[in-house]
């Protein structure tokens, strides 16, 4: 079984993904791209070297799916390459660092690589404001312009809602703090079993 968890940065899917994994002895997977031989460049001459860039992601996050879908154990993975496409680059399509030939090509690539995948099992995505994020009160979060988190979660919106085939269960997040409160961890659980496994139907 592979269950993907989706959502802004500060929405908690790290800690989401810790949780789950212990909760019901699934394998926790953390995004694991290699240094990008580019980045330096890319620092530079952002526009000129957005395209090699984004393609070295692409092909790390590609080879570790692969990997993923190997195994045999049930996973549950922290931000997939679905949203590091369709959110991520995208957005640094939008911000005008990819041209449209650039992009168009590359997600031509991405659709031929995910022809040969399976979707995950389940995606589940915290959906939450850019207010509830600054709650969160995180320092590397902090220094984000407030316009690019937004930016971000109109594209997880599109994405979720138009974009991705696969199977999806949205939580809405900001009123929950399932790290703190087990109720709120057991409210997801709950949701995540009825998804996977029919339980507790709705009355």
């Amino acid at each position: 079984m592979h269950i993907a968890i989706a959502g802004n940065i500060g929405s908690g899917k790290s800690t989401l993904t810790r949780l789950l994994a212990r909760h019901y002895g699934w394998k926790p997977h953390y995004e694991q791209v290699a240094h990008n031989p580019y980045l330096e460049d890319y620092y530079r001459d952002i526009k000129r070297w957005s395209f090699p860039l984004e393609v070295f992601y692409l092909k790390e996050r590609f080879k570790d799916l692969l990997q993923l879908q190997k195994q045999q154990e049930d996973i549950v993975q922290d931000r997939s390459i679905y949203e590091g496409v369709y959110v991520f680059t995208a957005n640094n399509h939008d911000l005008g660092n990819l041209d449209d030939r650039d992009f168009e090509t590359y997600m031509e690539l991405f659709e031929d690589m995910t022809d040969v995948v399976r979707y995950p099992d389940l995606m589940v995505y915290l959906r939450c404001s850019v207010g509830h994020i600054e709650k969160r009160g995180r320092s590397y979060e902090e220094q984000m312009p407030l316009r690019y988190l937004e930016s971000l979660n109109r594209r997880y919106e599109d994405f979720i809602t138009k974009q991705y085939q696969g199977r999806v269960l949205i939580i809405e997040a900001d009123e929950l703090d399932f790290l703190a409160n087990p109720s709120d961890l057991g409210f997801i659980t709950d949701k995540i079993d009825r998804e996977l496994f029919g339980l507790f139907p709705d009355k």
